[in-house]
């Protein structure tokens, strides 16, 4: 009994140990802090999905790197690393994926949009 305590505990610290890493360079965020967050100064504004997509509707100023692409990085690595990058894709994956290759590439202060353009437009929120 004592050993399974230990080894649930073990696997909770672990667990609560990597959360907290990722955390430190990506934040998820509501709606209302991204559109905060999007008035700041020179924040670089990521819209992540396919350009088929971003041509159907898309948050004000943002530019399109599609993470799905093969030239995803090459097109990330224009962008500055000691600038804040907002990305957001349709709900939530895709930018969860590309936030964390922003952080391999060296990506220090990432704001990752929770539920996507899809909680945004529920919000009310503007779109282009």
């Amino acid at each position: 009994m004592k050993r399974n305590i230990g080894i649930v505990f073990m696997l909770f610290f672990i667990a609560t140990s990597c959360v907290k890493s990722q955390t430190d360079k990506v934040q998820v965020v509501n709606t209302t802090i991204f559109e905060e967050k999007m008035k700041e100064k020179e924040v670089q504004l990521v819209d992540v999905r396919t350009p088929e997509e971003f041509a159907s509707g898309h948050l004000p100023n943002a530019v399109n790197i599609n993470v799905n692409a093969t030239d995803f990085e090459t097109k990330v690595a224009s962008l500055d690393k000691g600038k804040p990058v907002l990305v957001y894709c349709k709900s939530g994956g895709r930018s969860g994926r590309a936030c964390g290759q922003l952080e391999e590439m060296g990506f220090t202060n990432i704001i990752d949009l929770d539920g996507g353009i899809t909680d945004w437009k529920a919000s009310g929120k503007p779109i282009e």
